[in-house]
């Protein structure tokens, strides 16, 4: 199969849980012996974005889905060498989480998750390390408007338990034109996909 047809939906999916059943299984074949995470996230974001473009319960009008992608923990991204420049930036005890691959319009870079100063639907879904389904974004205290079409939105936090401890990666982003645009059907199949992302990819 050529990477480019794994976001075909078949016209016999008809349901949400079998959608999602579908795409999970193309992208555990497209991730196959890929242990990047950066790789593995930009085809996950991609097939997951057209796979919802071409389904008929997202894909048309003002019900699409317009935004799919990942923010990840700063601490994961390569550092840069200090210059006189970049000193006056830094705070110290805070964190943040950084755009990482996506499909859609252009997004904030990053975004705050200094406890008791993150705000946002992606902040309270990383920090919580809980799923966030949010049926109407303006009515969402704190939420970041990076693109002002968007009405609804879930979010998924990236687990990943080493030995007894359980560390948050990053989180996994749709937003939607639609107010009420996921359900739980949504949820859990963005949640199994989660867990094998993370699986998949050496962080």
């Amino acid at each position: 199969m050529h990477h480019a047809d794994t976001s075909l939906v078949p016209d016999s999916i008809q349901s949400k849980s079998d959608f999602w059943l579908h795409v999970h299984g193309q992208l555990a074949s497209l991730l196959e012996g890929q242990r990047d995470w950066v790789t593995n996230l930009a085809n996950t974001s991609s097939l997951v974005y057209n796979a919802l473009l071409s389904f008929r319960s997202f894909g048309n009008g003002s019900a699409a889905v317009n935004w799919c992608g990942f923010y990840i923990d700063s601490t994961l991204f390569p550092s840069p060498k200090l210059t006189a420049s970049h000193e006056d930036a830094l705070l110290e005890g805070t964190s943040k989480i950084l755009l990482g691959p996506f499909c859609g319009k252009p997004a904030c870079q990053f975004i705050n998750t200094t406890p008791g100063k993150g705000r946002g639907v992606c902040a309270d879904a990383y920090l919580s390390r809980q799923t966030l389904l949010v049926r109407d974004v303006n009515a969402y205290p704190g939420h970041i408007a990076c693109d002002g079409d968007t009405n609804s939105e879930i979010v998924c936090p990236l687990v990943l338990t080493l030995e007894d401890k359980v560390v948050c990666l990053g989180v996994f982003d749709l937003d939607c034109l639609a107010v009420g645009g996921f359900g739980e059907e949504d949820k859990a199949g963005l949640e199994r996909i989660a867990r094998l992302v993370v699986e998949s990819c050496d962080w």
